[in-house]
């Protein structure tokens, strides 16, 4: 089906969709902010608490077995992934939610917020993260730092780039 549209009703679109993405990426932004903090609070940063959980995770999901090795690698070595861990969700959060290198952070929010999703099989609502886990890919797709966000004005300046 064609339809006619004046350039005007094309701007108009953009800016509707670019709007709607930038709501999706301050609020998954604000997720990781909050779930930094939150895991702060219950210390699984720390060595012990983070291997706890893993194993957990190891223990009681439906994870493939070559996954639950690569958690039980990190469960092994929680001294360096449990800060880690913390340090990529804080960083995600506040990229997102500033809108800067959206594209990149993303994508990465993606990848974390999938290999989260594997681990937690049978554990959780199969729905719970992979609802976020496909919102952070079309972050990435939709280049949602171009509204509201930083990526906004760097995008003025050199508007071919890729990164945002």
């Amino acid at each position: 089906m064609i339809t006619n549209t004046s350039p005007t009703q094309n701007v108009a679109n953009q800016l509707s969709a670019a709007n709607g993405l930038a709501i999706v990426r301050l609020t998954i932004g604000a997720m990781f902010v909050w779930v930094f903090f939150e895991n702060l609070g219950k210390g699984l940063y720390t060595p012990a608490g983070y291997a706890g959980l893993i194993r957990h995770y190891i223990e009681a999901s439906h994870s493939p077995a070559a996954w639950k090795a690569v958690m039980g690698l990190a469960a092994n070595h929680a001294t360096i992934a449990a800060p880690m861990q913390g340090i990529t969700e804080i960083s995600l959060g506040i990229l997102l939610v500033i809108g800067l290198l959206t594209r990149p952070a993303a994508f990465v929010a993606f990848l974390f917020l999938s290999s989260l999703w594997i681990s937690e099989w049978g554990t959780s609502w199969i729905w719970e993260l992979l609802v976020p886990v496909l919102a952070s890919l079309a972050l990435a797709v939709g280049r949602a730092g171009r509204a509201w966000g930083v990526d906004a004005l760097l995008a003025q300046r050199w508007p071919s780039s890729s990164w945002w």
